[in-house]
């Protein structure tokens, strides 16, 4: 098949699946085409026999307050849909992409060209942005329009129909990892480069927003570190992140929180890692944790939306309530001070990881396409 990605290139979970996806299709013998305005971060070859990049570029003119990119990215699909053959569109994000695929097509339509579009849905398209009255009634044709739609969680699909009025079938498809590339990195793991040998390795891994709760990341930490000797990884870069930097800095924690930034090896610096926390006041599926737990790092997280279904609590982490500091801590220390029970939750959180394989959930995908395809 000859199938175009629209998606985000950016570090967020949406972009990275997307971008993923292409590329086990790619090696499966589809031809990918990705469709944005920049190169996915993850996206490292491009323009291969099956797999390519097209720009979507968006002339800056003084009359617009704002740039009409959702305009520049459906005349664009159409031109790539056009000079491609594509066969199917594959839209990651409610808005503006699946609202800018429905134009596209229609666009298409004029010139004899039918298309399928698969739209989905990741979490804040639906739950924060999409819901907003300003776009909820654009969402929801967008969504009642295409030709299939997944989520990557039950609790998303759910959230879905709860506030929108939806009347196409939504498939849950969840979010992957691709477990045989993990084990085939090389990850030397020297980490007296991050820590004294004895310390415990605590990481965080976000884009430093109100609903990562940032505040409670160090919180958390704080309580633990009084116990354990230990260190916290800070890896992502947002608008939360001078605040917290600021009260790192005032309460002498310099030494014991690194802030790393955005980056490209995640599976290095979770190799590092003893334990993974991710106290989200909102996580559609939390593909974070779940890398954290193909690297063998147990999850101490919030009960939050679909992060339930990825970390079982008492089994490959800790599932609390929104908020609660004390209980995470604790939650932590239970493993912190047992190094046996530390090593079997690493164990087990790994084989709960192999059951979101890539190779298990694009066949998934692919079936989605074929059917939209039919229909």
């Amino acid at each position: 098949m000859n199938i175009a990605i629209v998606c985000y290139p950016t570090f967020g979970g949406s972009g990275v699946v997307a971008t993923e996806l292409g590329i086990a299709l790619s090696k499966m013998g589809h031809n990918i085409h990705f469709v944005t305005y920049h190169q996915p971060v993850r996206l490292e070859t491009i323009n291969t026999q099956n797999l390519n990049f097209h720009e979507v570029y968006v002339p800056d003119y003084p009359l617009f307050k704002y740039q009409p990119y959702e305009l520049a990215l459906s005349s664009r699909l159409v031109d790539v849909v056009k000079s491609n053959k594509i066969d199917v569109l594959h839209v990651h994000y409610a808005i503006p992409h699946a609202y800018a695929a429905y134009m596209a097509k229609k666009m298409l339509a004029d010139e004899g060209i039918s298309i399928p579009i698969v739209t989905t849905l990741h979490g804040t398209d639906i739950t924060l942005v999409g819901n907003h009255p300003f776009y909820k009634t654009a969402v929801t044709f967008s969504i009642n329009h295409s030709d299939s739609v997944t989520a990557v969680s039950e609790s998303l699909k759910q959230d879905t129909l709860r506030l929108f009025d939806i009347k196409t079938e939504i498939n849950v498809i969840p979010n992957f990892i691709d477990v045989k590339k993990l084990d085939l990195k090389e990850k030397p793991c020297e980490r007296s480069l991050l820590a004294p040998t004895n310390d415990k390795i605590l990481t965080h891994i976000s884009n430093f927003r109100p609903l990562k709760r940032i505040k409670d990341v160090i919180t958390v930490f704080e309580k633990i570190s009084s116990q354990v000797s230990s260190r916290l990884l800070m890896v992502g870069e947002g608008p939360e992140k001078a605040e917290i930097m600021a009260y790192v800095n005032k309460n002498g924690l310099n030494e014991k929180v690194l802030f790393l930034g955005n980056s490209n090896e995640i599976d290095k610096i979770l190799c590092y890692s003893d334990l993974f926390l991710l106290p989200s006041e909102m996580e559609s599926f939390g593909l974070v944790a779940l890398e954290a737990m193909a690297n063998g790092v147990p999850v101490i997280s919030s009960n939050a939306g679909g992060l339930s279904e990825v970390n079982r609590h008492g089994v490959t982490g800790f599932l609390s309530e929104i908020g609660d500091v004390t209980s995470m801590a604790e939650n932590a220390l239970k493993l912190l001070l047992d190094d046996d029970k530390l090593k079997q939750f690493k164990k087990q959180a790994k084989e709960q990881a192999q059951l979101f394989d890539i190779d298990i959930v694009v066949k998934q995908y692919e079936a989605i396409y074929q059917k939209a395809l039919e229909n």
